[in-house]
C-alpha cells in the first residue's frame, strides 16, 4: 500500500500540547510561518486570546476516540507532542493507550504524516520507564501507517524548559551543592529554537517512510557542566561535592524543595537522569540545514529571550479587576521579582504622566525621599554612584539620561518610562511606570523588577520587601494625588486630593 504525502503547498496541522512548553512555542512558529493550524485542547479555554484568529481550538482528549475522529478530519500532519510524566497512575499504560488512540484515528482519517517527539537514551537496557515508555510510543505511531518522523531529543534548553529552571533554581539557591551521580551523566542538550527548526522542518522534508532522527547540540555536557556554565554566565561561584549514592526519591524530594520541578516529575526525570542521552547515529548532512548551537549560546539565548519574554509581557492582564483605588499584586516570572502596583486617575494620559516626567532630582521620589537617601548613601559608601547624579533637565526625560542612581532605559513621552537601576545590587533591577487612557480618565501602573543574583539576591528582595512594599505603595499614591491636586478634580474615591497617606 501506498503512503499518502502531505501537500507539499500548505500542509493542515494538527497540533497537541499546545498548552505545553514545547507545543506552545511551535503553535506560535507555525502561525508566523501562516500555516494552517488547529490545536486539540482538553480544555479549550487554557488558549483563549493565545492563538491566531486562523488557528482552530478544538476540544479532545487522546483517551476519547470520538474527540480524535473529529479532530483528525481534513488533517494531513498530526504532531504527537504530548506525556504523562504528571500522571499519578500508570503513566506508561497510559501514554500506550494514548498513543494507540492517535494512531488508530489519524489511521482513519487518512492523516499522511505524524511527527513525534521523543527522548534519546531509551535503547539502553537500564533505561527508566519514562525513556522506555517514550519508545514504544514511536512504534505505536508507527503502526499507523501514517509517515511517522520521531526526534528523539536529551535536555531542552531554553527559557521556560523544565530542565533550564531546575538547573537555574539549583545554582541560583545553592552556592553549595551536594550533587549525585546523575549530575555527571552524559547529555546532548539542545536549544529551543533549534528543536523548534526540526520539528517544523519536518513537515515538508522529503521522506519515502519513517523515519527517527537523534537530534543534539553541539556539545556534549553533564548537568553538572550545564550548571557550571550556567553560573559562569551568572558571575556566581558554586561548589559542587559528588557523593556516591543518592536515591532518585531523594533526589526528586531534594528537587522539589529547592526548585519549581515538583516530586512527582522530579522523580521520573531523575530516573531517566540516570541514562547517558547523546546523539549515537548523526543526521545525514542534507537532511536539515540546521546548524545546531553549543551549550553557551543555548543558555545565553534562554536569558535574552526571557528578557523579551518580560518586557512584552503586561502585569496588570494577571491582576484582579476589581473597583479598588488601587491593585496590588507580587508576581515571578522565571528568574524574577516583580512588585507591580495600579491607581486610576481623572486625567488624560499626559496629565497622569507630567508627575512621573519629573521625578528624581529636584522633585524626588514622592514618598518616603528620606529613605532613597539613606540607600544613596549606602551605595556610595560602597562604591556605588549613590543620588549625587540628579538629572539633566527637570521635566524631561530621554533614553541614556541619569536621573539619580537610574538610567532612562526606555521613554515614550507621554506614556511610558523604564529605569534601569546602576546602583550596587546582587541582581539587576528596574522601575516602570506606564500609563494608559481609561474611559474616566488614566491608568497608571508603576512596576518593580528585580532579577536576584544568586542567593545573596533572593536574601535582599525578600529582607526589604516590607520597605520595598511601604515605599513603593506610598510612591504610587502621591503620583496620583500630584495628578489630581494639579488639575483640581477630585479623586476617584472622592476623597481629598491632598490625601499623601501612604
Amino acid at each position: 500500500m501506498s503512503i499518502p504525502q502531505p501537500n507539499r503547498g500548505r500542509p493542515r496541522v494538527l497540533l497537541t500540547g499546545a498548552t505545553g512548553y514545547v507545543g506552545g512555542r511551535l503553535l506560535k512558529s507555525l502561525e508566523a510561518h501562516d500555516h494552517t493550524v488547529r490545536c486539540l485542547a482538553r480544555r479549550p479555554e487554557n488558549l483563549a486570546g493565545k492563538v491566531a484568529d486562523t488557528t482552530e481550538v478544538v476540544q479532545g482528549d487522546l483517551h476519547d476516540i470520538d474527540s480524535l475522529h473529529r479532530a483528525m478530519q481534513d488533517i494531513d500532519v498530526a504532531y504527537y507532542l504530548v506525556h504523562s510524566l504528571g500522571s499519578a497512575g500508570d503513566f506508561e499504560t497510559e501514554e500506550a493507550t494514548a498513543a494507540r488512540n492517535f494512531a488508530d484515528s489519524a489511521r482513519d482519517a487518512g492523516v499522511s504524516r505524524i511527527i513525534y517527539l521523543g527522548g534519546l537514551g531509551g535503547s539502553d537496557p537500564s533505561a527508566s520507564p519514562h525513556l522506555r515508555s517514550r519508545r514504544r510510543v514511536g512504534e505505536i505511531l508507527r503502526n499507523s501507517g501514517a509517515t511517522v518522523i520521531e526526534f528523539r531529543a536529551s535536555i531542552v534548553i531554553g527559557s521556560g524548559s523544565v530542565s533550564f529552571e531546575m538547573v537555574r533554581a539549583l545554582v541560583e539557591r545553592l552556592p553549595i551543592m551536594v550533587t549525585p551521580r546523575w549530575v555527571a551523566v552524559p547529555a546532548q542538550p539542545i536549544a529551543v529554537n533549534d528543536l523548534l527548526a526540526y520539528l517544523e522542518s519536518a513537515l515538508t522534508v522529503d521522506v519515502e517512510s519513517s523515519q527517527v532522527y537523534e537530534i543534539g547540540g553541539a556539545d556534549v555536557v553533564s548537568y553538572g557542566g550545564l550548571m557550571r556554565e550556567y553560573a559562569r554566565q551568572r558571575g556566581l561561584r558554586r561548589a559542587m561535592i559528588p557523593v556516591p549514592v543518592l536515591t532518585p526519591r531523594l533526589s526528586s524530594l531534594w528537587l522539589g524543595l529547592v526548585t519549581p520541578v515538583y516530586a512527582r516529575i522530579g522523580r521520573k526525570l531523575v530516573d531517566s537522569l540516570r541514562n547517558a542521552s547523546v546523539v549515537e547515529a548523526p543526521l545525514p548532512p542534507a537532511t536539515f540545514r540546521i546548524q545546531p548551537v553549543g551549550v553557551t549560546e543555548a543558555i545565553a539565548s534562554a536569558v535574552r529571550n526571557e528578557d523579551r519574554e518580560f518586557a512584552e509581557t503586561r502585569w496588570s492582564d494577571a491582576l484582579s479587576s476589581s473597583g479598588r483605588r488601587e491593585r496590588t499584586g507580587s508576581v515571578r516570572f522565571g528568574s524574577r521579582l516583580v512588585d507591580t502596583r495600579t491607581v486610576t486617575v481623572p486625567a488624560s494620559p499626559d496629565a497622569a504622566f507630567a508627575p512621573i516626567g519629573r521625578i528624581g532630582g529636584e522633585t524626588g521620589w514622592y514618598f518616603a525621599d528620606y529613605l532613597w537617601r539613606v540607600r544613596g548613601f549606602l551605595d556610595l559608601l560602597t562604591g556605588g554612584v549613590g543620588v549625587r547624579r540628579g538629572r539633566r533637565h527637570p521635566t524631561e526625560l530621554a533614553v541614556g539620561d541619569t536621573v539619580d542612581w537610574w538610567r532612562v532605559e526606555t521613554c515614550e513621552p507621554g506614556r511610558r518610562v523604564k529605569l534601569y537601576a546602576e546602583m550596587r545590587l546582587p541582581g539587576r533591577a528596574w522601575l516602570e511606570f506606564e500609563v494608559t487612557p481609561t474611559v474616566s480618565g488614566s491608568t497608571i501602573r508603576q512596576t518593580a523588577e528585580f532579577d536576584p543574583l544568586g542567593l545573596a539576591g533572593l536574601m535582599y528582595w525578600y529582607t526589604l520587601w516590607p520597605l520595598h512594599s511601604y515605599v513603593f505603595r506610598g510612591m504610587i499614591r502621591r503620583i496620583a494625588a500630584a495628578t489630581e491636586r494639579e488639575h483640581q478634580q477630585p479623586t476617584p474615591s472622592g476623597g481629598s486630593a491632598q490625601d499623601d497617606s501612604p
